[in-house]
């Protein structure tokens, strides 16, 4: 007799070697001052590390995250925009997945966003 414990094949846990960045997503909150960052991953088997990056269009970092042994492969963060005075303008956030070593990541994603100039 065979036991399906999974309802979705594609939610089986997978082996490190096959575990990658699936999606990723930002949304700055209405503050604009904060970003909401969506990162979903293959569903694993041994807990990998993320590292997150958000950088100016001109290179300067504005937040950056390190996760390590995140538990789950769908995750949300709230990243913190720092050193500005004003955030509105255009943002590359970068998402790497590794375990062992960052050199070089096993994954990387990279995703433009735009933060909108305030609204009176």
């Amino acid at each position: 007799m065979e036991i399906n414990l999974f309802n979705n094949a594609d939610l089986v846990p997978q082996p490190k070697h096959k575990v990658k960045i699936e999606e990723l997503r930002a949304s700055p909150y209405p503050d604009r001052f904060r970003v909401k960052v969506t990162i979903k991953l293959t569903p694993f088997q041994e807990r990998p590390n993320m590292a997150l990056l958000a950088r100016r269009s001109d290179g300067f970092e504005v937040s950056d995250l390190d996760v390590i042994a995140t538990m789950h492969y769908d995750n949300e963060f709230t990243m913190h925009i720092r050193g500005l005075d004003e955030p509105a303008g255009d943002y590359i956030l970068s998402a790497e997945l590794y375990y062992e070593s960052r050199d070089p990541p096993q994954d990387r994603r990279e995703l433009a966003f735009q933060i909108p100039p305030d609204v009176p």
